[in-house]
């Protein structure tokens, strides 16, 4: 053991100096670009809805629609989209366990049988020899090697766990992403399915304006023939009937299209027949205030904040790049030259190699790799930055909007009554002889416009609400670490 004293020191004092050499090597790192902080994160003060809270879970359980529920539960059970996301995210932890495996220690077992013929010619020319009383009985040998090998790499910098820290932290980005895109499918589905329902709406009022300017037309037709008109009339209200034919071929066009959008969004090949029924009522505002809570709902955000965190476990794995690296090999067998003597305890073998390497020119490249990693992890940064402030825009400008056609709604319902009051009297004019029963039918043909246009306004609400919803993370709320 004394011997051995001095050859231990010298290796201590050339690890320390390596050490010291090894951070020396780092010439320039970028500093680390700031991300926004939560208190950040409001709305301007003239932007505000009735306070509701936020999304629950399944947040279109809230419209009380069977069809729904059962066309987003399909959807979220067979979409093809959906089932790619949750496909990555099996990559991505795949990828984290096949790092964190990688830096723990490694056993193989070994075996190995080499035939040789030993040149006369090179360093082991004797054994090229048949002299079988020095053990030699050549040229060809057949060596056989049986054994366990063993590696472990110290990680005393952290080159390892800081990439396996990265590797976990894109499994989270991808648990994050499938949220995003089972949030994007749900919202989807709902749109289109409220679409369609809104044309099936659509299609009735044509259908009643239709019927009101077929009675004119006929009235109108009668009338020319009896002398008692010009055709003037009845030619312009044969040109309204075509152009309501027109828009109700476009309405049927669009219930067509809606319903294979959907029948691709939901991934099936078979599609459910759609009842109509009414829009529902919208009653989701925006909640008090944001700060903190729409980064942890938002799932895009929770994905990009991930990958802002594995950026930055990357940087810190470049950096242990300068570092000196040690680790551990060993070996444990039998090797023998002769099959007949391979395990006799003659031929064990043990191998016991501690490594140290550490880089000391090479070129630049290490530096280039730090500064290219760091300029990654700052320009995931400022992506996160730029993606929390078209958050935070998306929620204003889906709040600003639902709450303009709240207003806009107001004035269509006035419009809507004061309509029908005009309808009323023209028919009670009828009713008293006092109007035809032309002017009393075509009185109607205002009231259906605007019922149309207070649809169209509720169309946009229903949509616009669930926009919002969206843009509050739905019912997503960022769940617990997968991996310490």
């Amino acid at each position: 053991m004394t011997s051995n004293l001095p050859r231990l020191l010298l290796c201590g004092i050339l690890a320390g100096t390596t050490a010291l050499a090894g951070c020396a090597l780092i010439r320039k790192d970028s500093a680390q670009h700031q991300s926004i902080q939560p208190d950040q994160i409001k709305l301007a003060d003239d932007i505000h809805l009735a306070s509701q809270g936020w999304p629950q879970a399944q947040w279109w359980r809230q419209f009380n629609d069977p069809q729904l529920d059962k066309l987003i539960q399909r959807t979220l059970s067979g979409s093809h989209t959906l089932a790619e996301a949750k496909l990555r995210e099996e990559q991505a932890q795949s990828q984290a366990d096949l790092l964190e495996a990688g830096s723990r220690l490694q056993i193989a077992a070994l075996g190995m049988v080499n035939r040789q013929r030993v040149s006369a010619n090179g360093f082991l020319s004797p054994y090229a020899m048949d002299a079988p009383k020095l053990g030699m009985d050549g040229p060809y040998y057949t060596e056989a090697t049986v054994g366990l090998f063993a590696g472990l790499d110290l990680d005393l910098w952290g080159v390892h766990r800081s990439a396996v820290a990265a590797a976990i932290g894109a499994q989270n980005a991808a648990l994050a992403e499938t949220a995003a895109v089972e949030l994007s499918l749900s919202a989807g589905v709902a749109q289109l399915y409220y679409s369609m329902q809104a044309s099936y709406q659509m299609l009735d009022l044509l259908q009643q304006t239709r019927d009101v300017i077929d009675f004119a037309v006929k009235a109108h037709q009668s009338k020319v023939a009896h002398g008692l008109e010009a055709k003037v009339p009845y030619h312009g209200a044969k040109a309204q009937m075509l152009a309501v034919d027109k828009q109700i071929a476009a309405v049927k066009g669009q219930i067509k299209e809606t319903r294979e959008s959907l029948r691709a969004l939901i991934g099936a090949s078979d599609f459910p027949d759609i009842k109509p029924i009414a829009l529902p009522q919208i009653q989701t505002g925006l909640p008090a205030t944001l700060s903190y809570e729409l980064l942890a709902r938002r799932p895009d955000l929770q994905a990009m904040r991930w990958y802002v965190q594995a950026s930055l476990s990357q940087v810190d794995a470049a950096r242990a790049l300068f570092y000196p690296s040690f680790d551990i090999k060993a070996f444990f067998g039998l090797d023998a030259i002769h099959l007949d003597q391979l395990f006799k305890s003659t031929s064990k073998q043990i191998n016991f190699i501690p490594g140290l390497r550490l880089p000391l020119f090479d070129g630049g490249r290490l530096n280039a790799n730090l500064q290219h990693t760091r300029a990654a992890s700052n320009m995931m940064i400022e992506r996160y930055n730029q993606q929390v402030l078209d958050a935070v825009r998306d929620v204003a400008i889906n709040g600003t909007r639902l709450q303009t056609l709240n207003e806009e709604r107001g004035m269509q319902l006035d419009r809507v009554e004061a309509m029908r009051y005009t309808q009323a009297a023209a028919e009670a004019a009828f009713q008293r002889g006092l109007g035809s029963r032309l002017q009393a039918t075509e009185a109607r043909l205002p009231v259906l416009a605007e019922e149309i246009s207070l649809l169209i306004l509720d169309t946009q609400r229903v949509i616009q609400n669930i926009q919002l919803m969206k843009s509050l993370g739905g019912g997503y709320q960022a769940p617990a670490v997968t991996k310490e």
